[in-house]
């Protein structure tokens, strides 16, 4: 198991729940765009936020960025450790760096005091492009080992300024060197890990390969906190990230739902329905399993692990209404309708128990 570390009031490491986080793309030093998809991240459920620290006024202006985000944020920080130092006393919570670019071990041990002062983690990123020239040729390329030898020999930095707070990431576009690093890493040191493959791609492929790294890892126990990678609006890595924790059973909260590929049994519009259903139920954070089912043959034996979910019956608007301990008995209607409304009334049944 890792150590833990504090990202504000968040555990991270320790055995405690993966973290959901991000990295915003606006202009860091336009506060209130940045501000505004902080708040989206938030909402679609990133527990830490990262942004970009490239300039002063980017490191000043965390300062208003702190005392308006509804999560705790991390400063992303190249070249100029002065500036993961302005982060830290304008509030940041956690810090990313690559000790081995911000000007030697003077700068390396200010930094490390500075964070120490302020109780903040820091985070040592490699990505198989910032490996050292002299590791590349050792190796022969941005291979695991060389990832890992990376990571621990900027560690070493941080160790010998008597700070011990750290968190490393070994990420690489491509998912088995990716997943070989961290299993590496998981061998090699008790320092929670951030899991993540780097640069994944757009939407639909990079989402695949991220589910595939990062899920594997997740599997092996592997994995304190988790970013999923895609270009362009950051918010789908969110619903992605939670997406994956959520198959595993690795955190609750929300709708998952469960729903059949159909066959020629399937008499009712299932999709249509399932894409209304996860639509409309996006805003439940009760922790329940909705099932969707295309016939009474399998259907309620399939979907019997769900807490509630229907199954289609005779023709389009006949089904078969399940909830978990009672009966199936007989609908007839608009499926979805009926089915959507079944689950508001157990989620806030639920949520009045445990209130």
């Amino acid at each position: 198991m890792t150590h833990c570390v504090h990202v504000a009031s968040l555990p991270l490491g320790g055995g405690n729940p993966v973290l959901v986080q991000s990295m915003t793309n606006t202009d860091t030093r336009n506060v209130e765009a940045t501000l505004a998809q902080i708040r989206a991240l938030a909402e679609a459920g990133c527990d830490l936020v990262r942004v970009s620290v490239y300039d002063e006024e980017c490191a000043r202006a965390v300062r208003s960025l702190v005392d308006a985000s509804p999560v705790p944020l991390v400063a992303d920080i190249h070249f100029n450790h002065r500036l993961a130092i302005t982060a830290a006393e304008n509030g940041i919570a956690k810090l990313r760096i690559n000790p081995g670019n911000i000007g030697g071990e003077k700068h390396v041990r200010e930094l490390a005091d500075c964070a120490k002062a302020h109780g903040i983690p820091i985070r040592i990123g490699v990505n198989s492009g910032s490996v050292e020239r002299d590791i590349l040729a050792k190796y022969g390329g941005p291979t695991p080992e060389g990832m890992v030898e990376s990571a621990l020999r900027h560690a070493r930095m941080l160790e010998e300024a008597h700070f011990t707070d750290i968190v490393l990431s070994m990420k690489a576009s491509d998912v088995r060197t990716t997943v070989a690093a961290y299993r590496l890493a998981a061998q090699a040191c008790d320092y929670p890990l951030h899991v993540g493959v780097t640069e994944a791609g757009l939407p639909g492929q990079g989402t695949v390969k991220s589910a595939i790294g990062i899920g594997a890892l997740l599997l092996d126990g592997i994995g304190d906190t988790i970013r999923v990678s895609l270009t362009g609006d950051p918010v789908p890595e969110a619903e992605a990230a939670w997406s994956i924790l959520r198959a595993l059973n690795l955190r609750g909260g929300g709708v998952q739902l469960v729903s059949c590929p159909t066959c020629g049994r399937t008499q009712i519009d299932l999709p249509a329905i399932a894409a209304r259903v996860e639509r409309e139920l996006q805003d439940i954070r009760v922790p329940l399993k909705v099932a969707v089912m295309g016939c009474v043959v399998n259907g309620p034996g399939e979907g019997r692990e769900a807490d509630v979910g229907i199954a289609g019956g005779g023709g389009d608007g006949m089904g078969v209404l399940f909830i978990k301990g009672e009966e199936p008995r007989k609908i007839t209607g608009d499926l979805a309708e009926i089915l959507i409304s079944e689950v508001r009334r157990i989620a806030a049944e639920r949520e009045q128990n445990d209130a």
